[in-house]
């Protein structure tokens, strides 16, 4: 059917599968977005700790946007400027490209906290990297 939406299927994926495929997705994320010059420009001035948190159980991580580059680490942020909380396989489809966070967030199912301005550069850096 031309044009139709299929929303991605959930994955079924046991704990350790989920938490390793959540911990990819954002690594890659990161590495694209390292090897993205123009990105890169245009976030050197956005510096600020994001806290992924899967409500699944999947993981906690720090992003952290530093002068023009995006690292990860495991484990919960001390602080963060922004928290993304759904589950591992919505988290690990966004940070994949496979998932706009518009879908899950007007679904309910994404939880974005923090001040909005992040929020859309946030969405700014996704939609950028993987449209």
């Amino acid at each position: 059917m031309a044009g139709a939406f299929f929303p991605p299927r959930p994955r079924k994926l046991d704990p350790v599968d989920a938490s390793q495929e959540l911990q990819d997705s954002l690594l890659s994320f990161a590495q694209s977005c390292n090897s993205n010059a123009r990105l890169a420009s245009m976030i050197r001035d956005w510096n600020r700790t994001l806290h992924v948190h899967a409500t699944d159980g999947a993981g906690d991580y720090a992003l952290v946007t530093s002068t023009g580059t995006v690292t990860i680490t495991p484990g919960a942020p001390a602080a963060s400027d922004l928290a993304l909380q759904a589950t591992g396989d919505i988290l690990t489809q966004i940070f994949y490209g496979e998932l706009s966070p518009n879908e899950p967030y007007n679904a309910g199912t994404l939880r974005l906290v923090g001040p909005e301005a992040d929020i859309v550069r946030l969405d700014f850096v996704i939609a950028m990297l993987w449209e």
